[in-house]
């Protein structure tokens, strides 16, 4: 038994590439976070001129963007691709046609640098056998109702790729996750798959290239819904395969991310994510 997970829950994330934890962070906490982001989103939405567009469907249009390209040690705002009507105006106020906050929130706001690291966190990643973990990305994603985008199966590790394979992503539900509004989908042992790509920058580091590792697809028969209560964490192995639908209810589904690595893992500098000036920190607080 770990220091928070119980024998049983080890045996599931081992097993099964992932695990469900319900009622990990107070319904007090998930609130507050997902007041602030909306405030960020505010505070740090770009104007629709200077506008990056995220997708996870399969057609990324960021990958060659500078403001995403450099936003591994920032807080900036990417919009859904369905935020702009055919003459590319946004169909709401800004902050509300966004597809995520990132990707060092947990580093450069207090809010959400509490949130990330607490005893709890630091007990469950000792648990999974992370000897040395740091927390390299966080997103804070919006799931927008009616606009809210497809994100196509992949692995973390594709993007975030360390020697050896060490990334887990922390999700949390910060409203409740169902298939209704897009909740995540995983493929059970899927961990245990090689790895079909790797995303890396290239040459000139202007833009992200995708190396096929493995052109078969990876099987999604099996696939399990991950529907998830407000305050839920799921803990994602990084080379486990998921995805989530479009949000095309009425209803919001708010979630984040934090993605760790091992800090004794090697960590390749043509990977889109670089922090030149932020130093990586683990989950203690201090």
């Amino acid at each position: 038994m770990g220091k928070y997970l119980t024998e049983g829950q080890l045996q599931s994330f081992r097993d099964d590439g992932f695990l469900v934890v319900p009622n990990f962070v107070s319904d007090q906490h998930c609130l507050q976070l997902r007041e602030r982001a909306m405030k960020l989103a505010e505070l740090h939405v770009p104007s629709p001129e200077e506008a990056t567009v995220f997708t996870a469907d399969g057609k990324p249009q960021h990958t060659s963007d500078d403001y995403f390209l450099t936003s591994g040690e920032q807080i900036r705002c990417f919009f859904e691709k369905d935020a702009f009507d055919e003459d590319g105006n946004l169909r709401a106020e800004p902050h509300l046609a966004l597809n995520k906050l990132g990707h060092a929130m947990h580093d450069l706001d207090p809010v959400f640098d509490s949130f990330s690291r607490t005893p709890e966190l630091a007990a469950v990643a000792s648990d999974i056998g992370m000897r040395d973990p740091v927390l390299l990305q966080s997103m804070y994603i919006f799931k927008q109702p009616h606009i809210g985008g497809e994100v196509t199966c992949h692995t973390d590790h594709t993007y975030l790729w360390t020697e050896p394979q060490s990334v887990v992503g922390f999700w949390f539900a910060i409203d409740d996750a169902t298939n209704e509004n897009g909740c995540m989908w995983a493929l059970p042992g899927g961990h245990r798959l090689p790895v079909r790509s790797r995303s890396r920058l290239n040459e000139s580091r202007t833009a992200t290239v995708m190396d096929v590792l493995d052109p078969e697809p990876y099987p999604l028969d099996n696939l399990q819904c991950l529907e998830a209560k407000r305050g839920t964490l799921v803990l994602l192995d990084g080379a486990v395969p998921h995805l989530s639908a479009a949000n095309t209810s009425d209803k919001p589904r708010h979630a984040y991310t934090i993605h760790a690595i091992d800090g004794a893992a090697r960590y390749p500098d043509d990977n889109w994510l670089q922090r030149p000036t932020l130093p990586l920190r683990g989950f203690s607080l201090n």
